[in-house]
This record gives structure tokens, C-alpha cells and sequence, in this order.
């Protein structure tokens, strides 16, 4: 199957605080991994070590097998809690602004992006007027243009009513199916658990359990 990211006593420091403690971790390749815990537990902090965007005060992260995640980011794709998207522009005109950031990836279409989440990319009404679900799809679009083979979503769930939060679910699930790397952060266990095939909690920045989950055994 093949390792897509490892952590080997990894800790993140703020001063005195510490947000990830001796974290050592592995993640297989096409395997969906549900990181559970408190506010603060250091789930948010985990995702953000492993795409590159912090560096571990102490210990080491390895992507697709050897390489150093910050020489790795345009196969990993991160979506952040806050949704990273310009309230005044519609979906098709953010991706199409995204897309041209991406000057040496080949991306996908905009419209095959909004396409692949369930959005109508002929919508002209602007983000901001959008339901958090549909912002969220919209979130998950701009991840999705440059065709990472890595995805972290921090609490992709957040704030969506149920009919929603089921919408992202089958999305996500048939991005499994497809081959993808998913490592999301969520509340909500219950909700995730069904595209899970393992469930890592984190507590006070240390990693309390790792479970692999009946719908991983049973497939």
C-alpha cells in the first residue's frame, strides 16, 4: 500500500505551550483517518505540520515516503477551518482565481472542480451569500484544483446542517474509493466514523488512541 506520511516523536512548541507532544504516527496510502479530540488537543496543529505550513520544534515528518512536506506541497492539498474564499466573487470566479496561482500544476477545470463537489458552476450569486455547506463544498473544490494525491481537512463538517454534512460525506467517501489520502479533524465521531478506517484521538497534544474501525475491517 505504501506510506504517504510519517511522524516519528514529533512536538510542536509555542513558548511554553505545547500543542503536540512526541506525536509519532503513520499514514497509509488511500486509507481515510478521522483525528478526534478537544478543542486544543492539537488536531488542527498536526494537520498543519504535516502539509508543510509549521515546522515541529522537535522530531521529524516525512511525505510519500522520504520527502520533507515543504518539498512536497503541490501534492498535498489542505483545507483550513476558515474558508479561504473571496466573498464577492462566485465559486467559478475564486477557482478560476486559485487556478491561476498554480502557474506549473496542471489543474483541473473550475467547472469540472465545482462539478466534482456538486456545485452548479454557472451560479453567479456570490459566495458570501451561500449556505456554510455550500461554502464548504466550494472550500473542498479549491483543494481539489490542483489534484493532490494528500488531503487534509480541518473540520470539514463545521457548522452544516444535516442534509449537508451528508453531502461532504459521500464526497468524501468516493474520494477514498478513488484513491485518495484523506486525514480530516471533526467533532462530530459519529458522523465521520462511516468513511473511516482508523480513528486517532488526540489529547493535550499527545496521541490517546488509534483505533482501526469495523467499516475498515469489513471491507
Amino acid at each position: 500500500m505504501g506510506s504517504v506520511a510519517d511522524l516519528e516523536s514529533v512536538s510542536k512548541l509555542y513558548g511554553t505551550f505545547v500543542a503536540l507532544r512526541k506525536v509519532s504516527l503513520g499514514f497509509e496510502r488511500g486509507r481515510c483517518y478521522v483525528l478526534l479530540g478537544e478543542n486544543g488537543a492539537g488536531k488542527s496543529t498536526l494537520l498543519r505540520v504535516i502539509a508543510g505550513l509549521l515546522r515541529p520544534t522537535y522530531g521529524s515528518v516525512r511525505v510519500f515516503e522520504g520527502e520533507k512536506p515543504e518539498d512536497a506541497r503541490e501534492r498535498i492539498g489542505y483545507m483550513s477551518h476558515a474558508p479561504m474564499l473571496y466573498d464577492e466573487l462566485s465559486a467559478a470566479e475564486n477557482l478560476r482565481y486559485f487556478a491561476s496561482l498554480y502557474r506549473e500544476r496542471v489543474c483541473m477545470d473550475p467547472e469540472a472542480a465545482l462539478g466534482s463537489v456538486g456545485l452548479d458552476a454557472t451560479l453567479t450569486r456570490p459566495v458570501g451569500q451561500y449556505s456554510q455547506g455550500m461554502r464548504q463544498r466550494t472550500s473542498l473544490a479549491r483543494v481539489l484544483l490542483a489534484q493532490p494525491e494528500l488531503l487534509l481537512l480541518d473540520e470539514p463538517f463545521s457548522n452544516m446542517d444535516a442534509a449537508s454534512a451528508q453531502q461532504m460525506l459521500d464526497l468524501l467517501a468516493r474520494l477514498r474509493a478513488e484513491g485518495k489520502t484523506i486525514l480530516l479533524t471533526t467533532h462530530q465521531r459519529e458522523l465521520a466514523e462511516p468513511v473511516a478506517d482508523f480513528l486517532i484521538t488526540l489529547q493535550a497534544g499527545s496521541v490517546a488512541s488509534r483505533a482501526e474501525t469495523t467499516t475498515r475491517a469489513t471491507r
